[in-house]
């Protein structure tokens, strides 16, 4: 079977669509064929005059969410759309313009955003790319700090903060100390805002369970996580975003075996009950090892976490209900009425083979259509 691709791009919706003959993955299967229809930029239940679109049996996903992207430009909304993925969640950026220019930007990619992260120990004039007064920024230096650091995060606009823990990168400095890091965790959370850690050793792992972080995004490259650092992270409620399309790329440049170690860490995260959520790191930035591309990426994300052992299913769910549960994202993630119309059609069955998922035929972004790349 073979769904024709749309040619429409940048098309909006203003009335109803019908999509009839469709399959629909509802988190946990694919229904019978069964009509959906789009009312505007939501999912709607009345199809009365609607546009009739025919999917001849093709399956229906919600739009694809990437909970770790570093946001360069407009340009990268564009390539986000252009692959299904209709939601991204910035994990912290160098430009807090750019992030106010693109918010509820009408029909492309959604984003939400950290804004600046925090940085503890870490020269102005070091990180490449970034004014340095933008660093400064960026310092929270003790837990004396951490009130006024996060108060400045939130009334900038941050969805949720984002603490640097250990090393920036290889080499490279920049984490919190464990006192600041317990005050920054303890004044997001006063503010209502989850905190993200960017954790790449098993050490930074241990400390971001330790100060109570809510979510773990990258997944270490020094060696497996020990079984009771794996059960301290199942019972504390972490979530997990391993970033694995990044990790490649980085354990490829240095120590290639490191990679398998990441996959055993995530299947024995998987299999304690940590929710893995999927994430691409993807991003353009200035002094970082490996620039993983927007949008294209999330696929290889998804085919990766089945590799470290997830089912297919659980694998969709990482980029769909699971991340908008634990971003609080709650229209969207699910094909359902009152969503957002975030839905991707695709030939082939993605519970059976998870590389089915790049055979985009028709995309819409919030009711808005879109050309497949």
């Amino acid at each position: 079977m073979t769904i024709e691709p749309s040619n429409a791009e940048g098309k909006s919706v203003g009335g109803r669509t019908a999509l009839t003959n469709v399959r629909v993955f509802d988190g946990r299967n694919l229904s019978e064929p069964r009509t959906v229809v789009m009312d505007g930029a939501v999912i709607g239940t009345d199809a009365t005059d609607a546009e009739v679109v025919d999917a001849d049996g093709g399956v229906l996903l919600p739009g694809l969410i990437d909970a770790h992207i570093h946001l360069d430009s407009r340009d990268n909304l564009e390539q986000l759309c252009s692959f299904g993925v209709t939601t991204a969640l910035d994990m912290a950026t160098w430009q807090p313009r750019l992030v106010e220019q693109l918010r509820g930007t009408p029909a492309v990619t959604d984003i939400r955003s950290a804004g600046t992260p925090v940085v503890g120990d870490v020269d102005p004039d070091a990180v490449p790319g970034v004014p340095p007064d933008l660093v400064r920024e960026a310092i929270i230096g003790s837990p004396d700090d951490a009130e006024d650091g996060v108060a400045w995060r939130v009334a900038q606009g941050s969805d949720y903060i984002k603490i640097m823990l250990g090393p920036a990168g290889p080499g490279e400095q920049g984490g919190q100390d464990q006192a600041t890091a317990e005050a920054v965790v303890a004044a997001a959370h006063a503010h209502g805002r989850k905190v993200v850690a960017h954790a790449l050793t098993v050490d930074a792992y241990r400390m971001a369970v330790a100060v109570g972080v809510d979510v773990l995004t990258h997944v270490p490259l020094d060696r497996v996580l020990e079984p009771q650092q794996v059960s301290r992270i199942a019972a504390g409620g972490q979530v997990c975003v391993p970033t694995l399309t990044m990790m490649q790329a980085v354990a490829a440049l240095g120590e290639a075996a490191a990679f398998a170690a990441a996959l055993r860490t995530v299947a024995a995260l998987y299999r304690a009950g940590v929710p893995i959520v999927a994430g691409t790191d993807a991003n353009a930035l200035p002094g970082v090892p490996f620039h993983v591309k927007h949008g294209q990426s999330l696929h290889h994300e998804l085919e990766l976490l089945v590799d470290a052992g997830l089912s297919t299913t659980d694998a969709l769910r990482a980029a769909t209900s699971l991340p908008a549960r634990h971003f609080g994202l709650t229209d969207r993630g699910a094909i359902a009425p009152g969503l957002r119309a975030d839905l991707i059609l695709i030939d082939g069955d993605p519970l059976a083979d998870i590389r089915a998922t790049r055979n985009i035929a028709r995309i819409w972004c919030g009711g808005t259509e879109h050309a497949p790349a």
